[in-house]
């Protein structure tokens, strides 16, 4: 009622550019898979990448794999006891040297006690193609329109981490 004496209250723009969405499973349904799965980094890797999802699914499958035989850390116990099928997610770990091997480029957003500067907007984030890392997720963005299973972006308030994006002229 009287959020106008709460120096707390947040402010609300009025002029939040959105992105478009627009449904996309990255062909996981066309591949043969069917049901619900937690497979956001496959699904936006083949969206951004335009690789077939059954590609992605078995290259980031054998990454996992490979990971879980070559290294002794916490997550390679994780893919040794839960297995190395990217369905139930993926870690940064393993799929940040794939991305980056088929012509992204990182750019970080975050910077620790900065708080959140960009936000899953129009207007914060460039042109082109994108992955955008935000909590939890990890969706494809190309000119402005999201390409998801869902819309993740939260009226756009949800706070960007960083985001791969596609430099022109490399093809893997």
């Amino acid at each position: 009622m009287f959020s106008f004496l709460n120096p707390f209250a947040q402010i609300k723009p009025a002029n939040i550019k959105a992105l478009k969405f627009a449904f996309h499973d990255g062909g996981r349904l066309a591949a043969g898979f069917k049901g619900s799965a937690g497979d956001c980094v496959v699904r936006s890797i083949a969206i951004a990448t335009q690789l077939p999802y059954l590609q992605v699914y078995e290259d980031l499958r054998s990454a996992n794999a490979a990971y879980a035989d070559l290294r002794h850390d916490k997550l390679a116990r994780r893919l040794n006891a839960t297995g190395a099928s990217p369905r139930n997610g993926n870690h940064r770990k393993v799929f940040h040297e794939y991305i980056l091997g088929h012509g992204f480029k990182w750019i970080p957003t975050m910077k620790i006690g900065a708080g959140c500067q960009v936000h899953l907007r129009a207007d914060e984030l460039p042109s082109g193609t994108l992955l955008v890392k935000v909590s939890k997720h990890l969706s494809a963005v190309v000119n402005g329109v999201i390409y998801d299973t869902h819309d993740p972006s939260r009226g756009g308030k949800r706070c960007v981490y960083g985001y791969y994006i596609k430099i022109e002229g490399v093809d893997h």
